[in-house]
């Protein structure tokens, strides 16, 4: 018998949906005052779209990705991230041909092979956002924004916002030439990862945690001394729209992410009570992207925030709300001959929007109120056979521990007074 999950994976319990939920609805607040819409891809894709997407050279898909072959042969795989997803559906679906930009959110589990820990699952939660089309460095600004936006609104302020800009492919060749050259006679003393990441994306070396890597890579070469016109001018123009949003930030060269297809833009934000995880938000533009996937050149951004990462940092500065199950009226039955009644009065106070439950395990009177004290319930509608035979509920108010014997066609109006109240 299985009584536990594949590792890496987590049971989300009532006791803590409540806080996801939380969550959740702080997203669709903060991403509607945005203007931004929602988007649900499916969970997974075929494979090409993530190779093409994310690059071969990258950690995620050399040693992250749960691939698979399907019953038609085809090679399918759980979404590692799901900004490729997003584009592919903007092509499928002529997503280009409404008003632009195109503004998306999006909120859901994505699934990497990676050494579990805190705040990080082999199948782990993401709210994201894209932005398609607008080539500027102000959406850049606005996606930035956001995100901070939502951290802040959860409670979360002590962050760092980390920038850096890694080029685009006019610029980024000379880039490259400059940081072989300086890893040329340091291969020797880099990890194996990072050797072969010399002559296929020297950049990653950068983005490299292994601590030799670190070492070596002290001193490399900045993109910003090699950045075209173009890209110059793009970071320019978005440090100057943080600043005059009132977002400090700080420039760091070592920025790249771990994605192939970033260009121009990219940023990090920290939590720095998280301690050595404390990144909780990662992006950058991709303006290669949709015409890697197939579309004319369009240029995109975004970023996706670790919901799982978000929760511990609430969870450690005490900022979870107080979640609870609480209803308005729990249908007390007293003896069998009373459940039919109970049950229409508890499915007439549902219909009425008023959250109820009753009792299902035949309890004694004395049980039954002390269950409903734990929900809590504001009210306690009790119906024996007394009250059967006359056509009444007795109306319990649990906190002013008053009660009340009332027609039942008066229960709905009674308990409406009551919750507002």
């Amino acid at each position: 018998m299985l009584t536990s999950g594949p590792r890496g994976t987590k049971d989300i319990l009532p006791d803590s949906s409540g806080y996801w939920q939380y969550i959740e609805q702080v997203i669709r607040e903060v991403c509607h005052n945005f203007a931004y819409q929602e988007i649900r891809t499916p969970i997974f894709e075929h494979t090409e779209l993530f190779l093409r997407g994310i690059g071969e050279t990258t950690d995620i898909v050399e040693k992250e990705m749960y691939t698979f072959t399907d019953r038609g042969k085809r090679s399918i795989t759980l979404r590692p991230e799901n900004t490729a997803a997003v584009v592919r559906s903007y092509l499928e679906h002529k997503l280009y041909a409404g008003p632009q930009p195109t503004k998306l959110y999006y909120i859901g589990p994505m699934f990497r092979y990676d050494r579990p820990q805190a705040g990080r699952y082999r199948q782990f939660h993401q709210f994201g956002v894209e932005a398609l089309s607008a080539p500027g460095p102000a959406i850049d600004a606005e996606i930035i924004s956001l995100a901070v936006e939502f951290l802040n609104k959860l409670g979360l302020n002590d962050l760092k916002l980390l920038i850096n800009s890694v080029g685009c492919p006019a610029c980024r060749p000379v880039y490259r030439s400059r940081l072989q050259e300086f890893f040329r006679d340091k291969l020797s003393h880099v990890c194996p990862d990072c050797q072969s990441r010399y002559d296929r994306n020297p950049m990653r070396i950068l983005d490299c945690k292994n601590e030799a890597c670190t070492v070596q890579s002290q001193g490399a070469p900045h993109m910003a001394d090699c950045l075209c016109e173009e890209c110059g001018s793009h970071f320019t123009g978005l440090q100057a729209l943080l600043t005059a949003a009132g977002i400090s930030f700080v420039l760091n060269p070592r920025l790249v992410r771990g994605l192939d297809y970033y260009t121009k833009t990219a940023f990090e934000i920290q939590y720095a009570p998280l301690g050595a995880q404390s990144a909780v938000c990662g992006g950058g533009r991709y303006d290669g992207l949709i015409a890697e996937c197939g579309g004319q050149p369009t240029p995109g951004i975004g970023f996706a925030i670790g919901m799982e990462r978000v929760l511990l940092a609430l969870e450690k500065q005490e900022l979870l709300p107080s979640v609870t199950n609480a209803i308005e009226v729990f249908v007390a039955p007293l003896g069998q001959e009373t459940q039919a009644a109970a049950f229409e009065i508890l499915t007439e106070l549902r219909r009425a929007g008023i959250a109820a439950d009753m009792d299902f395990m035949n309890r004694s009177l004395k049980a039954q109120m002390k269950y409903a004290n734990k929900y809590p319930a504001r009210f306690v509608a009790l119906i024996g056979e007394d009250e059967l035979a006359q056509n009444k509920v007795m109306l319990k108010n649990m906190e002013a521990g008053s009660q009340e014997l009332i027609d039942k066609a008066d229960l709905i109006s009674m308990i409406t007074e009551g919750m507002e109240k």
